[in-house]
């Protein structure tokens, strides 16, 4: 099977607390992208609590996004449409990576369930780059893609070096 991970694409990094005019140019190609896949499309969701800023991330970043239940948390209109209508599934993570999710494709991959896995998302950077190393990690052999037309990081730079980064370990960057 096909997977397609949709990292992140939450109102706060779109347009809101934390969002960037990149990811609002980018945001058209990847609800297209998600509406054509043919396989099976999962979500992550950044998930904070309301004493985000007492957290160690909080102080490395103060600024206050996705917590759980408000309005910065959801996905956009269109994008929790997609996933109602995939009956996709949402991991909800703390932090960048989802070990859950890494864990749930360890074992499909076990099952040799898993042709390969295609991440788009927010952001490039962080979020993206983290889940994409942990699935690599897990499933050496499987071909771990990145649509760079479909992420955006916090800024083109970072954007960039972690496209690079991730190309090091042998994640494929479609470009």
């Amino acid at each position: 099977m096909k997977y397609l991970v949709v990292v992140d694409v939450q109102k706060d990094f779109v347009d809101g607390a934390l969002g960037t005019k990149e990811a609002q140019e980018m945001y058209p190609r990847l609800l297209e992208k998600v509406k054509k896949f043919e396989g099976e499309v999962m979500f992550t969701k950044d998930t904070h609590p309301k004493n985000y800023l007492d957290t160690q991330e909080g102080h490395f970043l103060p600024v206050e996004h996705c917590i759980k239940e408000t309005e910065g948390w959801n996905f956009p209109k269109e994008l929790q449409q997609l996933s109602e209508e995939r009956n996709a599934v949402i991991y909800e993570k703390p932090t960048f990576g989802s070990v859950h999710m890494a864990e749930d494709f360890r074992q499909l991959n076990m099952k040799n369930q898993v042709e390969s896995v295609e991440l788009v998302g927010l952001c490039t950077d962080i979020c993206v780059v983290s889940n994409a190393l942990m699935l690599k990690a897990n499933m050496p052999e499987v071909p771990i893609y990145v649509d760079a037309s479909c992420c955006a990081g916090v800024t083109s730079e970072k954007h960039n070096a972690a496209l690079a980064v991730m190309e090091s370990c042998q994640v494929i960057v479609k470009r």
